[in-house]
């Protein structure tokens, strides 16, 4: 009989809501926990940020220097084509001078494709969209040129905008 007795205060017991003062207890406890979860949480983040960007360091070490690899070897290689071409041209029967001026018209005419493809996308890192939208809330004022007629719409947008 006592058995039963037990069973039914605990039950009695475990339904019941335990004290305010266990309860607000309970809740700091919870609460130190989350605030000590999230502190090793931003430790860890750190290191991880730490580590990534001594990564990122020593690739852009090393791409800029395999770029550069690139660019020597690449502009020896223009270098050995074209004059290869003015010996395959001048074998055909063109003078020097006519297989030469042929090699630079052609080396010019890559390097204006190159100057103006640059120079396209240059513009395109002019943030012309944030500026607008600075502009708007008044945090970035640009002087206006409306005697250039211009309509406020970024080159490559207005390009885009214009091709079929």
């Amino acid at each position: 009989m006592q058995d039963q007795g037990d069973h039914r205060a605990e039950a009695e017991h475990a339904g019941a809501t335990p004290p305010l003062d266990e309860s607000i207890r309970a809740v700091g406890n919870a609460g130190r926990a989350t605030v000590d979860a999230a502190g090793e949480t931003l430790r860890a983040l750190r290191s991880l940020l730490s580590a990534d960007i001594a990564l990122a360091r020593s690739a852009l070490g090393r791409g800029i220097a395999w770029a550069g690899v690139a660019i020597v070897f690449g502009a020896s290689v223009w270098l050995l084509a074209t004059a290869a071409s003015v010996a395959l041209m001048q074998r055909f029967g063109l003078s020097w001078l006519e297989s030469l001026s042929i090699a630079a018209v052609f080396n010019l005419a890559v390097t204006g494709l190159a100057a103006w493809r640059t120079a396209r996308f240059f513009d395109y890192m002019g943030l012309h969209a944030t500026r607008r939208q600075l502009s708007r809330l008044g945090l970035f004022d640009e002087p206006a040129d409306d005697d250039d007629g211009q309509t406020g719409v970024p080159a490559p947008v207005a390009a885009a905008r214009e091709t079929p």
